[in-house]
Parts: structure tokens; C-alpha cells; sequence
């Protein structure tokens, strides 16, 4: 698959080197932009507040399908229902979430884990299988939260708790199974 990230930070770049890893076409985009016309898929990676002046930075969105792994740590523009629908009104292709809710700073710890680590997303329909794809590629078990409306609020919203626990322990893993299949 070819995948643009946009994004070079720890979750941008570590995506970018496991999806590689993986046997993906990876182009990361960073501050200043570039062009993203022959992904099939674009990773936005960037902090929440920022999207809006990256991606105008960006030339060839185009309706592509789109992961966006941002994070909130200002308040949101108010003007969308989550940051997830700020970036499908600008690329305007099937969205997903996915990604904000597991620790860049132990990507390359993933492998070593005696069970697979999970990671929620909620997705658009059209964004769903290559979404899973993509979180199977990188190490993790994909947890389906439902459509970006309203599981993508949801998954934002929940990056305080993320937060608040990786205070008391650091960077973690999480897995949600149903009993019987760990």
C-alpha cells in the first residue's frame, strides 16, 4: 500500500518505520509539507491544534482514504464534532480514527509483548478494512469503537485517562479481548 504520513514526529515516524517494516510504501511529509497525490492512504499525524495549517501545506488531497491519529491537548475548534471530521472536511475521503490512544515511545516494544496489544478505532465503513489493515500491520489488534461519529469524540475524549494513567506508570500497552481468547 502506499501510505503518506504527514507528520515526522514519534507517532508520524514511528508509523512510518512499521508500516516499512511491513512492506508498505511510506512518503513522510513534515513542516513543510509536500506532495501526497499518489498515496492511497494519508496518515495526519500532527497535534490537533495544527491541523488546519498542515495539511494546507500539503498539495494532491484528494479524497484519499484517511487515518488521523492526532491527539488534543488545546481545545478543539469547536466548529466539528471531533478532530477526525476537521480532517475528512479537508481531505474529504473515507476517515478513521485510530492511533491516539497507544504510546509511539513503545512502537518498537510491540513485538516483544507476550499477548498482541490492542488499538481502538472508530471508522467510517469505507475506512474500515484498510484501517484494520493498517493497525494489524503495525503490531496491534484492532478494537472497532464504531463510525467516526460518534467514536471518534469518544476516542479523543478519552486521551485524558490515557493520559492520567501513563503519569502514574509510564507508557503502556492495553488489551481488550472477550474472556476465553487470550
Amino acid at each position: 500500500m502506499n501510505i503518506t504520513v504527514i507528520g515526522r514526529g514519534r507517532v508520524g515516524g514511528g508509523l512510518a518505520k512499521l508500516w516499512e517494516e511491513a512492506s508498505h510504501q511510506v512518503t513522510t511529509l513534515g513542516r513543510d509539507g509536500g506532495d501526497a497525490s499518489n498515496a492511497e492512504v494519508i496518515v495526519v499525524a500532527v497535534p490537533g491544534h495544527t491541523i488546519a495549517d498542515a495539511l494546507q501545506k500539503v498539495t494532491g488531497l484528494d479524497g484519499q482514504l484517511t487515518i488521523d491519529a492526532t491527539n488534543l491537548y488545546m481545545p478543539r475548534d469547536e466548529t466539528y464534532p471531533s478532530l477526525a471530521h476537521q480532517v475528512k472536511s479537508i481531505i474529504g475521503g473515507p476517515t478513521a480514527k485510530s492511533f491516539s490512544t497507544v504510546f509511539a515511545a513503545a512502537y518498537q516494544q510491540i513485538s516483544a509483548q507476550r499477548v498482541t496489544p490492542s488499538n481502538f478505532y472508530a471508522a467510517e465503513p469505507a475506512a474500515q478494512r484498510v484501517t484494520e489493515q493498517l493497525i494489524r500491520d503495525a503490531g496491534f489488534d484492532p478494537v472497532y469503537v464504531g463510525d467516526i461519529d460518534p467514536g471518534a469524540r469518544l476516542l479523543e475524549d478519552s486521551s485524558g485517562l490515557t493520559r492520567a494513567l501513563a503519569g502514574q506508570i509510564g507508557p503502556f500497552f492495553y488489551r481488550y479481548a472477550v474472556p476465553g481468547e487470550l
